[in-house]
């Protein structure tokens, strides 16, 4: 049996609040294979956001484990971690907030490339371009500041950005749902496409069916820190079996999208 390309086992996370101790993570587990996008569902405060944190090290877990390409992650440091990081990055919300609205977007696409080793200075605009295209913006975005950028446009760039290391697992932390509805339709076909063409898989966290009814193969809902319900996307989305999956669905009138349009099987 194929090793899946991310496991989650017995992963948790308590924080105080008021005085407090409360679990945000309680013993999750959950398996991301290649090339597959798992959506992590939820409301608000479910514990979805911390555990993808977590999978990228931004949040250290209490307890459990985390296998990432067959390999311990949470028992990397250092140049071990930064070179496992370079095969899993993270698009978030709000990119706006991600970047330095001083930066240019070739400044925010170099880093990276000049962090892990990519691309030497010489090579760095041609591998700026060639993200840029990849994304479907022009070469001359390069040159403009983040700042002078819509939405959407900066969210490819922070999908660009991703792409520089060429990783095997991209963490999207409700990377759409600030957008509006034909710019989230148009980045989640650029995330299907990429997806297709480089075999990248997806930890897509989110609280819109509509958009994982899209994208995702498999989903995995989470409440009060558990996950509570695990299934293909198309089982879960049309016979949720949890309440918490039964109350997303109820709530996402949006879910009525043209067989043709659908892109899960």
């Amino acid at each position: 049996m194929t090793e899946p390309l991310l496991a989650i086992s017995g992963l948790s996370r308590s924080f105080l609040r008021g005085g407090r101790r409360f679990d945000a993570v309680a013993g999750a587990d959950l398996i991301v294979g290649r090339g597959e996008t798992l959506a992590l569902v939820g409301p608000s405060g479910s514990g979805k956001s911390t555990l993808a944190r977590m999978v990228l090290r931004l949040i250290e877990p209490d307890r459990g484990t985390i296998r990432f390409e067959g390999t311990d992650l949470l028992a990397l440091g250092g140049r071990s971690l930064r070179a496992a990081r370079a095969r899993l990055q993270m698009v978030f919300q709000d990119p706006h907030s991600a970047f330095n609205p001083r930066a240019t977007v070739g400044r925010v696409l170099a880093d990276p490339l000049r962090i892990h080793r990519i691309a030497g200075r010489a090579e760095r605009a041609y591998a700026i371009a060639a993200l840029l295209d990849r994304v479907g913006l022009p070469s001359d975005f390069a040159r403009r500041p983040i700042h002078e950028m819509s939405g959407g446009q900066r969210q490819r760039v922070a999908i660009a950005r991703a792409l520089a290391t060429k990783p095997a697992l991209i963490v999207l932390d409700e990377a759409v749902s600030a957008l509006d509805v034909a710019t989230r339709r148009q980045i989640l076909a650029l995330l299907i496409d990429i997806q297709e063409r480089d075999r990248t898989a997806y930890l897509f966290v989110t609280h819109d069916l509509a958009a994982v009814r899209m994208i995702a193969h498999r989903i995995a809902v989470m409440d009060a820190g558990a996950i509570v319900e695990t299934g293909p996307a198309r089982q879960v989305v049309t016979e949720p079996r949890s309440p918490t999956a039964q109350a997303l669905v109820a709530a996402a009138p949006r879910l009525a999208v043209p067989a043709e349009e659908e892109t899960v099987p």
